[in-house]
């Protein structure tokens, strides 16, 4: 048992935890077996309350890369294995991960309970469309294993930790000719541009776009549109860079709804043509975030909440106008805007894409900040849209009951397996599943 406290990316809420790792299999089973529920714990870069709970599992530990099939890009790992792991061996050899997301640094188990996604979701989906087969174990101490079309399989991608502790996994690459992609961006001045880039450019295989989300009237959504392409010069000479450091929690005061003005102004500025194309290579077009250590202590001591919403396509310009606009309204300022086209609905019980678009939200914990949100709330339940699981810190049981239409499904697996009173997190107890 270790004695310091773990927490979310978001650094809220901050609660008192023990945590408790373990070296192999019997180890772990014995925490089955004593009175305690557990919550399942990565590396931490969940945003909210998802992986906190008074006793926390810490599976980061349990990290052995078990085998790399070099000739069909099948990886099998066990779960406490970073992404970032992964992608130093496999891009080498020609392979890189079929579905990512904007950060390299979590668990292959937190990538498979957040069923996580990325800039190509429209095209390929949730991590769990790479998933071969994972094992997992039940709160008996039985270990086993998942595939597609199995209950567990489908309650456990998107599931929080909440329906055991993922073991390993096989996890099927895709193949590529470079480290490097071309990628081509694009300013827009407003929401209508923004929406007409990602519906001409829907056969890209990767496209996003940063949101200037402090605009206002006729420039509400103006963003820098991004879409890339794995080229194939043969270069696969991939090594990570530098980072910068963040060595200490930002006080309060330096980022405020003025200094992120600013930021954005010059952001969206330094690109002179409307249309830029440049050769970048993995880290620079997926994980830009990553090239700087601690990067959520810019946010200060209280923390900050990722607010991350999908709108069915449908509705979707309407719904992701009437968001900006409330958010553009804000005293406090919204810091962050990114804006996805997602695919088809898979079939996981709890997984948060639908097809429709997405917009991450990032605010820093102030005053009306919870006031907002909760109005945010009626207009994405308006809309027939969700909250994601993995971001969320404070969403209502009736807002998720109202998003997620296989929840009842989910209890039922949840009391089937016998699983409630050994995984719990803050947040399953707060949406009651």
């Amino acid at each position: 048992m270790e004695g310091v406290n773990l927490y979310s990316w978001g650094m809220y809420p901050k609660i008192k935890n023990r945590h408790f790792s373990f070296k192999d299999l019997k180890e772990l089973s014995s925490y089955m077996r004593d009175s305690f529920s557990y919550i399942p714990y990565g590396n931490g870069r969940s945003y909210g309350d998802a992986c906190l709970n008074d006793c926390i599992l810490y599976c980061k530990p349990y990290n052995f890369l078990l085998d790399f099939d070099t000739q069909n890009g099948i990886i099998h790992c066990q779960s406490g294995v970073l992404l970032a792991e992964i992608i130093k061996i496999t891009i080498p050899r020609g392979w890189f991960l079929k579905i990512t997301p904007g950060t390299k640094y979590i668990t292959v188990g937190g990538a498979i309970a957040s069923d996580v996604h990325g800039k190509n979701h429209h095209i390929d989906g949730c991590f769990s469309e790479s998933l071969l087969e994972f094992r997992l174990m039940l709160p008996s101490g039985e270990v086993i294993q998942c595939k597609k079309g199995d209950e567990l399989f489908h309650a456990t991608c998107g599931g929080m930790g909440l329906t055991g502790v993922i073991i390993a996994a096989r996890i099927q690459l895709k193949k590529i000719k470079s480290k490097n992609i071309r990628r081509i961006i694009i300013k827009t001045k407003n929401l209508t541009e923004t929406f007409e880039c990602f519906e001409k450019y829907a056969s890209s295989t990767y496209s996003v776009a940063w949101v200037d989300c402090l605009t206002k009237g006729k420039n509400i959504g103006r963003s820098i549109f991004t879409i890339g392409e794995f080229i194939e010069d043969g270069d696969l000479n991939y090594k990570e860079k530098k980072k910068l450091n963040i060595p200490f929690t930002f006080p309060g005061f330096i980022l405020n709804r003025f200094t992120v003005k600013a930021f954005n102004y010059f952001y969206y500025h330094k690109f002179q043509n409307d249309i830029f194309e440049e050769i970048v290579d993995i880290d620079n077009f997926f994980y830009p975030l990553d090239s700087i250590n601690y990067w959520n202590r810019i946010y200060g001591k209280n923390g900050f909440l990722q607010y991350h919403l999908v709108i069915p396509r449908k509705e979707g310009y309407t719904g992701i106008e009437e968001i900006l606009w409330k958010v553009a309204r804000y005293e406090g300022g919204c810091f962050l805007g990114v804006l996805k086209f997602y695919g088809k609905e898979n079939n996981n019980l709890l997984s948060f894409p639908l097809e429709g678009y997405g917009l991450a939200l990032d605010f820093k914990i102030n005053k009306g900040v919870f006031e907002l949100l909760n109005e945010l709330d009626k207009i994405v339940v308006k809309y027939g849209g969700r909250i994601y699981l993995a971001k969320d810190a404070r969403m209502s049981r009736e807002t998720f009951e109202a998003g997620y239409h296989n929840f009842q499904k989910f209890k039922e697996v949840r009391k089937k397996y016998e699983l409630y009173k050994k995984f719990q997190s803050l947040q399953s107890r707060r949406l009651e599943i």
